[in-house]
């Protein structure tokens, strides 16, 4: 250890009737706290959105192929879609607007049309089924989110009427009574209230479409994060005649509002720790005061300028490298007594722990964050110390 590093360490363990040394801790703690605030804040941000990213995959293919007038032959293309690399399954479907009677009034509803056994592998509808089976899906059954389930006082074996719109006669549209065969949750009240699932077959009904004729195809791919590569490989095997979507296209305004929203209250957490700096700015500008006799005699025995001002700048360091330290240490700590402890009602986010995931990159950027306010809050009391002359400094002794 050299004698700058010894001074700087000795100045930030001991001073005055110890008072210095309360300053320092305060400074540290200040930095901790916010250190500590931002891990979780932005853990739990990282989490809820994992958490929402995960529900959209669980009921949306990661790449849907359509067509504007309908995929026609939708086998061929099926078979054609399977052989991408990348592509793990694929499921045909049917979607579009119905209405659901029920007494003296009608509600909207998205209907979509599905094979169960292949959409079993594309999507995870099947584990949000709670109560009856997807596999019961079959002619004139249905399947209902539980918001809607609950808001009609719907269960399983009820009968609903469905009416499709622009068909059947004087417009009225035709209606086909189905019953309720399956119950799902996924968590996403606006599915679960808007959503309903039918077999293919009853959808193609519904629809007045051919047989061989499906909206679209769901594509299920090995990383869902490599949708950009496969939509690109699917256009160059079935043609730029099909319209391409991934599951990041379609919730493309979500995803950048989490990213913003994330990132916004980094840059509102990052405040406490600039506020904490202005502890490390006073506490080294008390230390310099009451110090100038200890900066003269240095400076008098031929200490330079420069390691004058390294003794206090790395005095700050060590300030904000401790609290930085301990606000990690904190930080995770409080995410992990968070996400296995503490529960959150499961009816509302259908989750019963806080969902706080912490990754390397954003702690990194908290530490550098951190580190780098804290130097900065350096830089004034050190140039004040490097500048003391000694005649000046010894004078009042």
């Amino acid at each position: 250890m050299n004698y700058e590093n010894w001074i700087s360490y000795r100045y930030l363990v001991s001073g005055k009737g110890r008072f210095l040394t309360f300053l320092n801790y305060i400074s540290i703690g200040g930095v901790a706290i916010g250190v500590m605030a931002l891990i979780v804040v932005t853990g739990m941000m990282t989490g809820f959105g994992n958490k929402l990213r995960e529900k959209i995959i669980g009921t949306t293919p990661h790449v849907m192929v359509e067509k504007e007038t309908g995929v026609k032959n939708y086998t061929e293309v099926l078979n054609g879609i399977k052989s991408v690399k990348g592509v793990k399954a694929v499921s045909p479907y049917i979607q579009g607007s119905v209405f659901l009677e029920n007494t003296s009034q009608s509600v909207g509803l998205f209907l979509r049309g599905i094979d169960p056994a292949a959409e079993k592998k594309v999507t995870r509808v099947d584990s949000y089924i709670i109560k009856g089976s997807i596999s019961d899906l079959q002619e004139e059954t249905i399947a209902i989110g539980s918001e809607l389930a609950r808001y009609f006082g719907y269960s399983i074996g009820d009968d609903i009427t469905l009416i499709s719109p622009g068909s059947g006669m004087a417009g009225q549209g035709w209606r086909y009574k189905v019953k309720i065969a399956a119950i799902f949750n996924t968590g996403m009240a606006d599915y679960d209230m808007n959503l309903v699932l039918v077999s293919l077959g009853q959808a193609q009904e519904i629809f007045n479409l051919p047989e061989d004729t499906v909206t679209g195809i769901g594509v299920n791919i090995n990383n869902p994060y490599e949708a950009k590569e496969v939509k690109e490989a699917i256009y160059q095997k079935a043609g730029y005649s099909f319209l391409v979507k991934t599951w990041i296209d379609i919730n493309r305004n979500l995803f950048d509002a989490l990213f913003l929203e994330k990132w916004g209250l980094f840059l509102i957490l990052s405040l406490m720790v600039l506020i904490a700096s202005f502890n490390i700015i006073s506490t080294l500008v008390v230390t310099v005061s009451s110090k100038v006799h200890d900066i003269g005699i240095l400076q008098s025995i031929g200490v330079p300028k420069k390691s004058i001002r390294n003794i206090f700048t790395q005095q700050g360091l060590l300030i904000g490298l401790l609290g930085t330290l301990w606000g990690v240490i904190a930080g995770v700590l409080v995410s992990y007594i968070l996400r296995t402890y503490v529960k959150v009602p499961k009816e509302i986010y259908t989750i019963d722990r806080v969902p706080i995931e912490l990754q390397f990159n954003d702690l990194l950027a908290i530490v550098v964050a951190a580190i780098l306010i804290s130097y900065l809050a350096t830089i004034y009391p050190a140039a004040r110390a490097a500048k003391l002359e000694p005649v000046e400094a010894l004078r009042y002794e």
